[in-house]
């Protein structure tokens, strides 16, 4: 399922903004001139990842404890091993859309 998440022109570079669809909240984040889309809860005790910063690396880093994911992939940076759900961006003109999968839909209805 497709969602409007904002508009490029509202995201400028540097910025994130986590929206929530359902119960699923999603940090949408500009990295130059790419837009991700990751899961916003950290894995470790919940933090905000979209209350957290990104860096030159393309990471973004918890608030909390500095757990570190990559924007693209969402993988572990630090600690390794551990990862965060992504999804796919689209961007049509000056709108930025994410796709949310079937599972991700029916796990947020659980």
């Amino acid at each position: 399922m497709r969602h409007k998440a904002c508009q490029l022109s509202e995201l400028p570079a540097g910025q994130c903004r986590v929206i929530n669809h359902e119960r699923t909240y999603i940090t949408v984040m500009r990295h130059g001139e790419e837009v991700y889309a990751i899961n916003d809860t950290c894995p470790h005790l919940g933090g905000s990842l979209g209350a957290g910063w990104m860096t030159d690396e393309g990471t973004i880093v918890c608030p909390w404890h500095g757990w570190e994911f990559r924007m693209s992939d969402g993988e572990g940076v630090w600690p390794a091993g551990i990862q965060v759900e992504t999804y796919p961006v689209q961007i049509e003109g000056d709108d930025i859309y994410v796709t949310l999968d079937e599972a991700t839909e029916s796990s947020t209805e659980a």
